[in-house]
């Protein structure tokens, strides 16, 4: 099975910028899509971001005009460029393959943002 690594987490001050990356053994370019979800304490993990093999896109309301997900099926890499990062952005960020939910899904072990006011 694939395995995927996330990175780039951190802590910032709220309007401040990062960039996560996530690395997946093999190749992603066999895979339709890419996604990004996040965790905080006490939810449930929710859809970020996702990004199709063709370059389509999809945002949570939640981060749309703020974050901007890419990828780069060469280096088996996906990106989230997060900006003007909120307070209510902080939580445990994962990667995923796919464009849907699966029981079958595999996450990584995740990178946490932490953004304070």
């Amino acid at each position: 099975q694939v395995q995927l690594v996330e990175s780039g987490g951190g802590l910032v001050q709220a309007g401040g910028s990062l960039r996560l990356s996530c690395a997946a053994s093999g190749s992603i370019s066999t895979s339709s899509a890419m996604g990004w979800y996040r965790q905080a304490p006490g939810n449930q993990r929710e859809l970020v971001a996702r990004i199709a093999t063709g370059g389509t896109t999809n945002y949570a309301d939640a981060v749309k005009g703020r974050f901007t997900i890419s990828r780069d099926n060469a280096k088996n890499m996906v990106y989230l460029q997060m900006n003007s990062l909120k307070p209510e952005d902080t939580a445990v960020y994962y990667c995923k393959l796919g464009w849907s939910r699966s029981v079958y899904d595999v996450w990584g072990q995740g990178t946490q943002v932490t953004v304070s006011s």
